[in-house]
Order: structure tokens, then C-alpha cells, then sequence
């Protein structure tokens, strides 16, 4: 149980963590972070995970619907007593709700670390990945037993 709770925290620290990052880059701050290979950069994200030409309302509704339906399965997994999927759930639905909260306050999500030679991303973006990686991870284990 100590686990668990240590990694629910860790997921609302970084999701804090990105909050504050959101507003430093929303003011225009920029600095190398890893020579030119990584930098801290501002970019207005309008669109869905990796660029995707998705935006808007019907967007922000199909997100909202997703996450609604995360945390429907998320308190399932917990009544079920499957921890683990519990936690990957609670990661990507805080990570969605970070960038969501952008998408309704801005009207875009706020993207800050900028990957020469991939895109622009933010620390929700990567709970996000983290949190569906986890998961599959879990399923497909418990699928191989």
C-alpha cells in the first residue's frame, strides 16, 4: 500500500511539476536544456498528441469523454483490487487533465521542451506515455499468465 501511495504522489508532483513549467513558458522564458538538442520553448499546441490535426470543441469533448470514461475504469480497477492498473490509469487521467485544463483556459495546450528533430512536448505529454506504457505492460502480462 506504501507503493501505491509513494506513486500516486509522484504522479501529482510531476503533474504539479508541469503546471509550473506551463507558466514559465507561457511568459516567454526559453533556455537550452541539453545543447540544441533539447530546449525550453514556448509552442501553443493546438492540435492533439504529436501534432495531430485534431482541434476545438469536438476535441476538447472527445478528450473529456475519454477522460470521464478513464476514471469510470480507474475506480473499477481500484474496487477490483488491481493496483497496478489503478496507478497507470490515475497517470494518464491526471496527464490528460493537465493538458485539458490548457485546452479550456488557452484554447491550446501549453508545450515547452522542444526535441530537435522530433517536436515540442510537455512533462503531462510524457505521464501520459508513461501511464499507457505501464498499462500495457500489465495488460499484456496478465494476458501471458
Amino acid at each position: 500500500m506504501k507503493k501505491t501511495a509513494a506513486l500516486y504522489s509522484a504522479i501529482v508532483f510531476f503533474v504539479g511539476l508541469d503546471r509550473f513549467f506551463k507558466v514559465f513558458a507561457a511568459r516567454g522564458t526559453q533556455f537550452n536544456m541539453l545543447e540544441e538538442i533539447l530546449k525550453f520553448n514556448f509552442k501553443a499546441n493546438y492540435y492533439m498528441a504529436f501534432s495531430l490535426p485534431l482541434s476545438g470543441l469536438w476535441l476538447n469533448a472527445v478528450i473529456l469523454l475519454i477522460v470521464l470514461l478513464l476514471i469510470y475504469y480507474l475506480a473499477r480497477a481500484w474496487q477490483g483490487e488491481r493496483r497496478a492498473i489503478a496507478v497507470s490509469l490515475f497517470a494518464i487521467i491526471m496527464g490528460a487533465a493537465s493538458n485539458l485544463f490548457d485546452r479550456l483556459k488557452y484554447g491550446y495546450v501549453v508545450d515547452y521542451l522542444d526535441l530537435k528533430y522530433f517536436t515540442v512536448f510537455n512533462l503531462a505529454d510524457m505521464i501520459i506515455v508513461m501511464g499507457m506504457a505501464a498499462l500495457l505492460f500489465r495488460i499484456n502480462k496478465k494476458e501471458a499468465v
